[in-house]
């Protein structure tokens, strides 16, 4: 593919990223792409011969692989795992409120509309979330929180952290995104010590 046509088919595939956020999977049509990506008719099925699933997959893949950047870059920074999840999620905070609370996770939204519909789309949504609990996993492994516990309590976090978007935009308030950062946060620091005090 030229490098054109790679621009082209990354601009489309972050058009879909967006349009899903602000008005769901259902509510995203192939034309509303074209015109939002500023892209040739035609170019959906040319990079995207499975038409509007196959340029679902690739929106989440966009949203999953940008999570997962920001929580490795934050992890590389922060002063431990309680601190890097709060700041995580401030960030995500952060983000829904400048959006005035019309962007949330595509990965939750695609789920929840499609997942009984699509196999292929349920899919690529698990595998998102995996892509997030796996570092976030990493990181309270090196913390000192146990291999047994890590990869449960990064699922929790996880969880946690989709559940409170979606409550945090339906209140129109970081709220309850804040509220879970400092749960979150509380979460850690008490596996950590239940980790010491059986060593």
């Amino acid at each position: 593919m030229t490098p054109k046509g790679d621009l082209t088919k990354a601009r489309l595939a972050e058009s879909m990223l967006e349009l899903i956020q602000t008005s769901g999977y259902s509510g995203t049509g192939l034309n509303a792409v074209i015109e939002h990506a500023a892209a040739p008719k035609g170019s959906v099925y040319f990079h995207f011969p499975d038409g509007k699933e196959g340029l679902g997959v690739a929106a989440v893949e966009l949203a999953a692989k940008q999570f997962e950047t920001m929580i490795i870059q934050i992890a590389q920074s922060a002063g431990g795992a309680a601190e890097a999840a709060k700041l995580a999620i401030q960030a995500l905070a952060a983000i829904i409120s400048d959006s005035g609370f019309r962007l949330g996770c595509p990965v939750s939204v695609v789920t929840l509309e499609m997942g009984d519909s699509s196999e292929r789309l349920r899919q690529a949504c698990a595998t998102a979330f995996e892509s997030w609990i796996t570092p976030t996993t990493a990181l309270l492994e090196a913390d000192g929180v146990g291999n047994a516990q890590a990869k449960s309590l990064a699922t929790v976090i996880v969880s946690t952290i989709e559940g409170a978007a979606i409550v945090s935009r339906a209140m129109k308030s970081t709220r309850p995104l804040l509220a879970a950062a400092d749960a979150v946060a509380d979460l850690i620091g008490l596996r950590q010590q239940g980790e010491g005090d059986q060593n």
